[in-house]
């Protein structure tokens, strides 16, 4: 079991768009799948809410027929880490402080993605929580594998945080600060989860945070989380409420 004496904070972050700088799902679907067009219409659809991110998630992924190991190849010649997170993450190390990844994206390019952008250490060290992937090894088709299928988000990554702090002893008499960060609609199930959300300059999670009042930090990169979490586990967060930028 562990303890709020233990660990000072728990961080939970999204992986792609957040860590890398590049979506990878979206990466695939603009350049072999049916392109951004398409890809854009359909996260209009469910940011407005006329379709869940589950069904225009796997109708992205299922326009990508290339083979998967491929698939892997393309994106770790493409896709690039925040230049923040690798310091931040040695830094959260140092103070005792997890790292938990919690994506909708598919654990095999995760995990492939994370030895290659930041190093085998960071495989032992940082948990991945998120969906899998079924390949057909005679036809080489793929397709994701949901870990809350029956969820209109596919991961709901809300429950995947209550499931961790449960598994891990948390309760409310225990339970260290809380943050998350994120950039896009994957994110919206953990929105109210934590004790501050992190959401990326410019992308959709802030259009979401605004419609729905979900109280929000804005960040660049890494180095913008590094700094306000640091003051805040300084304050033992008695200060969060001076980041929150949609009073």
């Amino acid at each position: 079991m562990t303890s709020s004496t233990t660990h000072p904070a728990i961080v939970f972050t999204d992986w792609d768009g957040t860590v890398t700088l590049q979506d990878s799902n979206d990466y695939l679907t603009d350049n072999i799948g049916f392109g951004l067009k398409k890809r854009s219409e359909i996260n209009d659809e469910i940011l407005n809410g006329s379709q869940s991110f589950r069904d225009g998630f796997r109708e992205m992924l299922e326009s990508v027929t290339t083979p998967f190991p491929e698939c892997i190849d393309i994106l770790l010649k493409n896709v690039q880490l925040d230049p923040g997170f690798k310091h931040f993450y040695h830094w959260c190390e140092s103070k005792n402080i997890p790292v938990i990844v919690i994506s909708s994206g598919m654990r095999p390019i995760i995990y492939a993605l994370l030895k290659n952008l930041v190093g085998e250490e960071a495989i032992k060290n940082i948990e991945i929580i998120s969906n899998e992937v079924e390949i057909d090894e005679k036809s080489k088709k793929w397709d994701i594998i949901y870990k809350d299928p029956e969820s209109p988000f596919g991961h709901d990554k809300a429950r995947s945080i209550k499931q961790y702090l449960t598994k891990h002893g948390y309760n409310e008499s225990n339970t260290p600060l809380l943050f998350y960060s994120g950039d896009g609609v994957s994110d919206l199930s953990a929105a109210k989860e934590t004790n501050l959300l992190f959401a990326k300059h410019g992308k959709d999670l802030i259009k979401y945070c605004i419609r729905e009042n979900i109280p929000y930090t804005e960040f660049n990169s890494f180095e913008d989380i590094l700094s306000k979490i640091t003051t805040i586990i300084e304050a033992d967060g008695k200060n969060i409420n001076d980041f929150i930028e949609n009073k």
